[in-house]
């Protein structure tokens, strides 16, 4: 094992050896071991009992995070003319078709998400290759292909997000800021759980959930006990 920073051992004194933490506890646990100088960002892992290499096992879907994820998603808008002006008024980022198409062949993705049209697919299909292994293309699971182009904008820049198993049985994804108080957090990492768990395959056999950690940038991992995961409405 690498040499562990000061920082690093200062978080770890802070974790009681074995313990699952209550979800609420480990969310002001999880703040009170970030050091960093910039705002970290907390994660949510989440070990499911599924085999991501059956089709009928796969978890995907989308959660809108009560209290956002404290970051400003950049949002480009893959739309014809006379959807332009309703995807800026939402707050998109960039938006037009055949310009943005180029942009993207020739290297571009500094975007956290693309929104399309259902005609203009055909387009956007081609760019597969580039936005497929960064996890842009657009998806009408995730909501991010529709004719609603500003309920979509809107629900990405208020803390939508898309979140998929990986190839490990791992569910990973941001929940917020350090910045966030205790509660805003908890609100958060529950909603995403929630999700996560109406989401179970009905072909997935056995503990669904089997281990649940929060870690901030640079912070050792807080177990939670899924037990303490309210699921109720």
């Amino acid at each position: 094992m690498g040499k562990v920073s000061k920082n690093y051992k200062a978080a770890l004194d802070k974790l009681e050896e074995g313990k699952l933490y209550q979800l609420r506890e480990a969310c002001d646990v999880v703040k009170s071991m970030v050091s960093t100088k910039f705002d970290s960002s907390v994660d949510v892992d989440v070990r499911l009992g599924v085999d991501p290499k059956k089709a009928n096992q796969m978890v995907r879907g989308v959660v809108t995070l009560p209290n956002g994820t404290g970051k400003d998603k950049k949002v480009l808008v893959l739309c014809t003319p006379e959807k332009e002006e309703e995807a800026k008024a939402a707050g998109a980022d960039y938006y037009g078709l055949e310009e943005y198409v180029q942009k993207i062949q020739q290297g571009w993705t500094d975007v956290d998400v693309i929104i399309t049209m259902p005609s203009c697919m055909g387009q956007v299909g081609k760019l597969g290759r580039i936005l497929g292994p960064r996890g842009l293309m657009p998806n009408p699971k995730t909501g991010t292909v529709t004719m609603d182009i500003a309920q979509a904008v809107k629900d990405v820049k208020l803390g939508k997000i898309d979140f998929k198993v990986d190839k490990y049985g791992i569910v990973h994804s941001p929940i917020g800021k350090a910045s966030f108080d205790g509660q805003k957090l908890y609100e958060n990492v529950r909603e995403f759980l929630r999700t996560v768990i109406k989401l179970k395959p009905a072909a997935a056999k056995g503990t669904y959930v089997k281990s649940v950690y929060l870690s901030g940038t640079m912070t050792p991992g807080v177990q939670v006990d899924v037990k303490s995961i309210d699921t109720a409405e």
